[in-house]
């Protein structure tokens, strides 16, 4: 199977969940700018949910322009990645409605964390099918930034329940990890 379908569908599905998550900012009742100032928490974590569709996005069609052929295992694992990105308008309109409490905060974090396992899935069925050999597996070797995120996550998530605000920075330096496309993949499929 060629990979066109798996990429419109995944495309048209980030851009749905962007829309739902815009659609989470509600407008302020007043005239002046501070009516703006009770919807700050709420527009801070759009941003940083905004940040984060446009990562994995971005990375997910890095990816794909390694790949060739797909199956009904690489499907399932892209149908994966999806379900839990689309979790994160609802994640997101929690912390920011309750002004990044506890709670609120570890979910985020569990559904980023469970959003990175999917991914890794997701790499590790690419590179089941298309070989050890393949640009992909070349490209991402070990893959320590993957295993950097996902422990930050994990640590992000416990210490939710202590300061909040050491979760949201761990959130806010893994986005900035990413936010540069992989380099490797670009610089194996220039080669």
């Amino acid at each position: 199977m060629t990979k066109n379908r798996l990429e419109a569908f995944s495309d048209g599905v980030l851009a749905i969940v962007i829309t739902i998550l815009v659609l989470e900012l509600k407008i302020p009742h007043g005239t002046d700018f501070t009516a703006l100032r009770p919807l700050l928490p709420v527009f801070l974590t759009y941003v940083l949910s905004f940040v984060y569709l446009a990562i994995y996005w971005n990375n997910h069609h890095h990816m794909l322009h390694t790949v060739h052929k797909v199956n009904g295992r690489i499907l399932w694992a892209n149908l994966h990645l999806l379900f839990w990105l689309s979790l994160i308008p609802f994640v997101t309109g929690w912390m920011g409605e309750n002004h990044f409490a506890a709670e609120p905060t570890a979910l985020y974090g569990v559904v980023l964390l469970m959003a990175a396992i999917a991914y890794t899935i997701l790499r590790v069925e690419i590179v089941r099918h298309h070989g050890p050999d393949s640009i992909l597996a070349t490209a991402v070797g070990r893959d320590a930034k993957g295993k950097i995120s996902i422990l930050a996550y994990v640590t992000a998530i416990a210490l939710a329940f202590v300061d909040q605000r050491i979760s949201d920075a761990l959130y806010i330096a893994v986005a900035l990890m990413w936010l540069v496309p992989d380099r490797r993949i670009e610089s194996r499929m220039q080669s």
